[in-house]
């Protein structure tokens, strides 16, 4: 017997009980399935333009950048319009999410790559899961469709976001993504990513790209 299972053995000797009691163990579950949301801000409780408008104010609050879009086919054009305004490699690694590789990339003449990044990519594109309004934040989860690798390695990232998966908090992101999902096929990880890497561990001084991305750029689709 193992010291975990001896401790649980004592606990259920103390309480009287053999741990296999339906009663309780009907409790149990539903208590796992049904799990009370904690406190939630009430700066994300807002909906339509007010949710929108929150989620670009924080979102450039924490330097990243945000460029509306009305349709998914304008995402190559803007794509290729922000390397070439930053003097940027004409080049994307993208993964293998239809919603990207299906659009009309030929247009742009941009030279585009799918799959995991191998750390020599500079830039990189990802469609997230959600976003949170309450704090500008994106959540990407991984899986081939969108390799996380894409998120931490490549100096440059771009990201889109569709309308409807903008959230006002945490918690709604969360139920979204086990009710898209289920037990036993939940990603492996789910980043959320705020802003571009940055750190002010040395001197106090603030550096970009210290552990990631030193660009964060968002193409919020309207559609």
């Amino acid at each position: 017997m193992s010291a975990r299972e001896d401790i649980f053995r004592n606990i259920r000797r103390s309480l009287g009980v053999t741990g296999n009691e339906r009663i309780r163990r009907h409790i149990v579950a539903e208590r796992i399935e049904n799990a009370p949301r904690g406190i939630i801000p009430a700066r994300g409780q807002v909906s339509g333009e007010a949710l929108i408008a929150l989620f670009r104010a924080q979102a450039e609050a924490a330097l990243a950048t945000v460029a509306e879009l009305s349709s998914p086919a304008e995402i190559p054009q803007t794509v290729a319009e922000y390397l070439r305004n930053h003097n940027l490699p004409a080049t994307i690694r993208i993964g293998e999410d239809e919603r990207l590789t299906t659009l009309p990339w030929e247009s742009t003449g941009l030279a585009v790559s799918h799959g995991p990044s191998d750390g020599t990519d500079v830039n990189a594109l990802s469609h997230a899961f959600a976003g949170v309004a309450e704090s500008g934040t994106l959540a990407l989860v991984s899986g081939p469709h969108n390799p996380t690798t894409l998120n931490f390695l490549p100096d440059n990232h771009i990201v889109v976001l569709r309308a409807q998966d903008l959230a006002g908090d945490y918690e709604s992101v969360w139920a979204r993504i086990r009710a898209t999902y289920g037990k036993g096929t939940m990603p492996r990880t789910v980043n959320f990513i705020t802003g571009p890497s940055r750190s002010g561990d040395i001197e106090q001084t603030m550096l970009l790209g210290a552990h990631g991305p030193r660009r964060l750029h968002v193409l919020f689709v309207r559609d």
